[in-house]
C-alpha cells in the first residue's frame, strides 16, 4: 500500500515485481551518471576559456560520442527485454481466474471450480469504517494463494478498464470483446489493493 508522501514504489509482493524494481534503479542510475557528466561539461563550458582551437578534426571524440550512446542503450535493453519475456511467461497455472469489467463494479468467477463466482463493488465513501481507504475497499475480495502461479483472464462487459495490483506489477488492460491474461504470484500473504 503506499502512503502519502511516499518517493518510492509499494514494497515488492512478486518476483517480477523485485525485477521491476531492480530494473528502475539500474536505468536510474544510468540516468543520473549521464545528467551529472552533461552538467559538468555544460559548467566548464561556462566557467572556463577555450583555446583549444583544432576542435574541428575531432574525429575520435566523434567516433567516441556515437558507440557510447549505443553501449548505453544496449546496457539497458537487454534487461528490459529479459524482464519483458519474464512477464509473458505462463508456467503451469495451479488456478485461474476469470476477472470482468463493469462499469461500476469487478466480477470474478475461479474457473477451476463450478458455480464460484461473486461481483466485488466499491464501498461507497458515506459507508466506509474507521481506518478503511476510499475508492480502494470493496465488499467482496478476491482470495488467491500465496507461491502458486496464478493465471488472470482479463476482460470487460461494457468499457475500456485497467485491471491493476501495483504492488504485485501486474496493470492488464480490459477491452470488450478481447480476452487478456497475465500470471501472478505473490511471495507473501497480505491484503494488497488494486486500482
Amino acid at each position: 500500500m503506499a502512503y502519502p508522501m511516499q518517493l518510492g514504489f509499494q514494497d515488492a509482493t512478486s518476483p517480477i515485481m523485485e525485477e521491476l524494481l531492480h530494473f528502475h534503479d539500474h536505468t536510474l542510475m544510468i540516468v543520473f551518471l549521464i545528467s551529472s557528466l552533461v552538467l559538468y561539461v555544460i559548467s566548464l563550458m561556462l566557467t572556463t576559456k577555450l583555446t583549444h582551437t583544432s576542435t574541428m578534426d575531432a574525429q575520435e571524440v566523434e567516433t567516441i560520442w556515437t558507440i557510447l550512446p549505443a553501449i548505453i542503450l544496449i546496457l539497458i535493453a537487454l534487461p528490459s527485454l529479459r524482464i519483458l519475456y519474464m512477464m509473458d511467461e505462463i508456467n503451469n497455472p495451479s488456478l485461474t481466474v476469470k476477472t470482468m469489467g463493469h462499469q461500476w463494479y469487478w466480477s470474478y468467477e475461479y474457473t477451476d471450480y463450478e458455480d464460484l463466482s461473486f461481483d466485488s463493488y466499491m464501498i461507497p465513501t458515506s459507508e466506509l469504517k474507521p481506518g478503511e481507504l476510499r475508492l480502494l475497499e470493496v465488499d467482496n475480495r478476491v482470495v488467491l494463494p500465496m507461491e502458486m502461479t496464478i493465471r488472470v483472464l482479463v476482460s470487460s462487459e461494457d468499457v475500456l478498464h485497467s485491471w491493476a495490483v501495483p504492488s504485485l506489477g501486474l496493470k492488464t488492460d480490459a477491452i470488450p470483446g478481447r480476452l487478456n491474461q497475465t500470471t501472478l504470484m505473490s511471495t507473501r500473504p497480505g491484503l494488497y489493493y488494486g486500482q
